[in-house]
């Protein structure tokens, strides 16, 4: 199998040579669980695309800075691109930003959520149990960083996991679409980074909140897995 990763923002430099870019945070993840994977990595805030649509399997979205309601050319031009991977029945996964900008390509709303910021380790309770989940806890131990959050979800989404704080966590379309708020490429260590560069943004409470969770397990690779359970299924 052979996923497009499609790249909406640059790790900051100085974290690089610890994290690398998103892409090889996602490369890193999911190749854990099948070392057989191919990956192609288009930088779609630079308006690279593929040239076929068809070239790879499956794609990803990766988290972003941006709202995906910022009026950015790179962000309308990736929302016509969501439209047509959905009105192909293309398999795609969104994460954080990508969850958020499904949502609002297709007929749902993201906005800054009156709740704050959600950072660290968050719980996100299924609420049923699709065929990719590996039937285990209906609790989930992710890392989250986002302000922004759906409010409105895509025409036809079905919400499978939510929290008080997120109420839209874990969102399925048809048999294609698969999105997370939650971030499975992230490590505690890169969490911390984050958090310690947003301390005055995000208030104290949180921060100590969120720097506290990261002693807690964090189930990315669970999530990997579903992933690659939903991509091949």
């Amino acid at each position: 199998m052979k996923i497009g990763i499609l790249k909406t923002d640059a790790v900051r430099p100085e974290w690089v040579p610890d994290f690398g870019e998103y892409p090889d945070m996602f490369i890193a993840l999911l190749a854990r669980e099948d070392p057989g994977l191919e990956f192609a990595v288009y930088d779609v805030e630079e308006g690279i695309y593929p040239q076929d649509i068809d070239e790879v399997d499956a794609y990803l979205i990766t988290g972003s800075k941006s709202s995906v309601y910022e009026d950015k050319a790179w962000i309308k031009q990736l929302m016509v691109f969501v439209r047509e991977l959905h009105a192909r029945k293309k398999k795609l996964v969104g994460i954080c930003f990508g969850h958020q900008i499904v949502a609002q390509a297709l007929g749902g709303k993201t906005e800054k959520s009156t709740k704050g910021w959600g950072q660290g380790l968050h719980t996100h309770t299924f609420v049923e149990t699709p065929p990719w989940h590996d039937g285990g806890s209906p609790e989930l131990q992710i890392l989250v960083s986002h302000q922004d959050q759906v409010v409105k979800n895509a025409d036809g989404a079905r919400v499978l996991a939510a929290s008080e704080f997120c109420e839209n966590a874990v969102v399925q379309i048809g048999e294609h679409i698969l999105t997370f708020q939650g971030h499975p490429e992230f490590v505690p260590g890169y969490s911390s980074e984050i958090m310690d560069y947003r301390r005055e943004m995000i208030g104290d409470e949180v921060y100590e909140t969120g720097m506290a969770s990261l002693q807690e397990s964090h189930e990315g690779d669970r999530v990997a897995r579903w992933i690659l359970n939903f991509l091949k299924q």
